[in-house]
């Protein structure tokens, strides 16, 4: 009897272990792909037509909403500006009414940057199969991504725009965290 508990204690062990594993890895998932993955504190930028909003971001005074036919942005990153066409949808409508937005995007799998708002965008989101250079996406509600090399993906995403001419996006954003402005 004693021999059949020594092998109880160590089943249940083994399956505290996984348990453990997969949280830990659960945990370890973000934006749309695994590893750790820290929020940036962001950077704000000022001028005469922002204005800082309580939770951080740097907004527009007129809020984006006085043009609401503006669809072309700019990003500027590593001293670099690319200019980008925002799609017809209420999500990229919603990210157009945060601009001007400067935020510090964090590196992740040496083919995208992401931030995460502190409010959440409307998401309606699909599996696209192919990410390609350039293409800005929301992933989940709060995650904004920016795309600097082609690949598949399982993951899905709400489509925000696409930066027209991506030549260089690679080499502005660099290999590490990168402050990046999205204005008018």
């Amino acid at each position: 009897m004693p021999e059949i508990m020594k092998k109880i204690k160590i089943y249940i062990k083994n399956i505290a272990v996984f348990a453990a594993a997969v949280l830990i890895a659960a945990a370890l998932c973000s934006c749309g792909a695994a590893g750790a993955a820290t929020q940036e504190t962001e950077t704000v930028t000022q001028s005469e037509t922002a204005a800082k909003t309580t939770d951080g971001e740097t907004q527009s005074a007129e809020s984006g909403a006085e043009d609401k036919n503006m669809r072309e942005i700019k990003i500027i990153a590593g001293g670099k500006t690319f200019y980008a066409e925002l799609y017809d949808n209420e999500t990229a409508r919603e990210f157009a009414k945060l601009l001007p937005l400067t935020v510090n995007m964090s590196e992740l799998n040496a083919n995208e940057k992401y931030y995460y708002l502190q409010n959440s965008l409307p998401a309606d989101s699909s599996r696209p199969g192919t990410i390609h250079t350039g293409d800005l996406m929301l992933y989940g509600s709060d995650c904004i991504v920016l795309f600097y090399k082609d690949f598949s993906t399982s993951y899905s995403y709400t489509p925000l725009g696409r930066i027209n001419d991506p030549a260089g996006l690679a080499d502005a954003l660099g290999g590490s965290s990168v402050q990046v402005t999205f204005e008018y």
